[in-house]
């Protein structure tokens, strides 16, 4: 039995590596999808990995997975702050989603404090680097196992 899940991220990761190396760290998001791609397996789950810095994509990306996918691990990056939208069809999905943050959006600008997405995500995973990405996949993998039993 397949258990798919979608791994988002938004915009400006696509730059991870190369964009304020002292916040975010110096792994690129190869690097991130090489890590879920491995934790994944090990967990018997099927990512889909994506990243755009367009919200549309994101949002179509969202719909795509509510008929597809058992979960989303979502690095919503800026569109945390400002889309709607973004929760809204977070909203139509029936399945765990967890939230992702590299640095510790908390210690950070106040404008970074408030998340939409938190409004809908079943737990948030701040300020571990890259490797909030693995340990929401391994929460999601449980929140899924929990669901199916």
């Amino acid at each position: 039995m397949s258990r798919v899940v979608y791994v988002l991220n938004g915009p400006n990761l696509n730059l991870l590596g190369k964009r304020q190396p002292h916040i975010y760290g110096y792994e690129t998001l190869a690097d991130v999808e090489a890590d879920c791609r491995r934790v994944a397996a090990d967990l018997k789950l099927d990512i889909v990995f994506h990243q755009s810095n367009r919200e549309y994509e994101i949002i179509d990306w969202i719909h795509e997975a509510r008929e597809t996918a058992d979960g989303i691990v979502i690095n919503p990056a800026a569109f945390t702050h400002t889309s709607v939208a973004i929760l809204d069809a977070l909203n139509t999905c029936e399945f765990p989603v967890l939230e992702v943050h590299i640095s510790n959006v908390h210690k950070r600008e106040a404008f970074r404090h408030h998340s939409y997405v938190s409004l809908r995500a079943d737990g948030v995973i701040a300020g571990f680097g890259v490797q909030g990405y693995t340990l929401a996949l391994q929460r999601v993998a449980k929140l899924i196992n929990e669901k199916k039993a």
